[in-house]
């Protein structure tokens, strides 16, 4: 009997894609044909990864730079071939304009979206799911796998694969990491994000590096445009190779870490993913509850401070006097007690 044939819809962001990773876990596990359409930012953590069987790429980031007349025999192309797999099922869960026309088109028989689908992206379902309510307690991926779970597939499993490190990346990284002290456990941290209102304060950071730089082996990572931050952060004193990752590159780096210790940002979330690496994630303005790296304490911790407004989840803060806050904390000790109880000095994660 063939497989039954379903479609994931999900573009962007990178930590969106990571988060719909169980799905396509529990589905190919199910016996599923998985094919997925993503965007640029999320086609490092699909294309070739064990849950996915074909990786159909939406150069979004390509189209916005161009006009219609140029981009649209692009588009038909895509739906031509999206159309001739013949899916059985799509599933939505992107939920937006951007991915209403894949949804529409694709010519799924049973074409799935959440009732909580915005800008008129319902239109292109014929198969509904409950709301998804905005709970900061129950986890992104859970509100995910409730596609999952509406075809009547087991969730409790929650895991995510990464594509399996080509050779050139190994290579890449063993050059990268030649000269680290590998002695003493290894922290990544990734102290900078796409939203200013998520990022810990900078003097926060000096201070924490301060504590820790003597008893770990510490790396650096992020863009070319957090170069600026961590040579204030880290005094020019440790390895920086913020801007010379690409995505495979970063999970890399990462699956040689004992800890990560980062934001609410894509690379905590690629970091979750790669598996190895125990995560000190810090949250200013969002909520833990519905991002932080699932999985036990022992491996995972997640702090944020405990003000009235926090979190607020909103990209400007709202506040007239005080503004972003939330920022300041958590604590450094409290930080620096996360870090010694997931990686205590002296310790390796085995």
């Amino acid at each position: 009997m063939d497989k039954k044939k379903v479609l994931i819809i999900r573009l962007s962001s990178l930590g969106d894609v990571i988060f719909n990773l169980p799905l396509a876990n529990i589905l190919k596990s199910n016996g599923y044909h998985v094919t997925w359409i993503v965007g640029e930012k999320g086609i490092d953590v699909v294309k070739n990864n064990p849950a996915v069987d074909e990786t159909i790429l939406v150069p979004i980031e390509k189209w916005k730079k161009q006009p219609l007349f140029k981009k649209l025999p692009e588009y038909l192309k895509i739906i031509k071939h999206l159309r001739s797999e013949k899916f059985d099922i799509a599933l939505d869960t992107h939920m937006l304009i951007k991915s209403f026309i894949w949804t529409a088109f694709c010519g799924a028989k049973r074409r799935i979206i959440s009732k909580s689908a915005r800008e008129f992206s319902i239109l292109g379902g014929n198969e509904f799911i409950e709301k998804i309510a905005v709970d900061f307690n129950t986890h992104v991926i859970k509100n995910y796998l409730k596609y999952a779970n509406y075809l009547g597939l087991n969730t409790d499993k929650i895991e995510a694969e990464l594509p399996p490190a080509s050779e050139e990346t190994i290579q890449k990284i063993d050059t990268l990491l030649q000269d680290i002290n590998k002695t003493k456990p290894i922290i990544a941290i990734a102290p900078a994000t796409t939203w200013a209102a998520k990022h810990w304060n900078k003097d926060n950071w000096k201070k924490l590096i301060e504590e820790i730089g003597n008893d770990y082996t510490l790396i650096f990572t992020g863009t070319s445009k957090d170069k600026d931050l961590i040579e204030y952060i880290s005094g020019g004193k440790y390895l920086n190779i913020a801007g010379k990752t690409k995505i495979p590159e970063l999970a890399e780096v990462f699956r040689r870490c004992d800890l990560v210790l980062s934001l609410d940002s894509g690379s905590t979330h690629l970091a979750w993913a790669a598996k190895r690496p125990k995560i000190v994630s810090i949250f200013c303005c969002t909520p833990p509850g519905l991002y932080a790296p699932i999985g036990s304490e022992d491996k995972y911790l997640a702090l944020s401070g405990h003000i009235p407004c926090q979190p607020c989840h909103k990209r400007k803060c709202p506040l007239i006097e005080n503004k972003n806050r939330c920022t300041n904390l958590p604590t450094v000790e409290e930080v620096l007690a996360a870090v010694h109880k997931l990686l205590p000095p002296g310790a390796k994660n085995v």
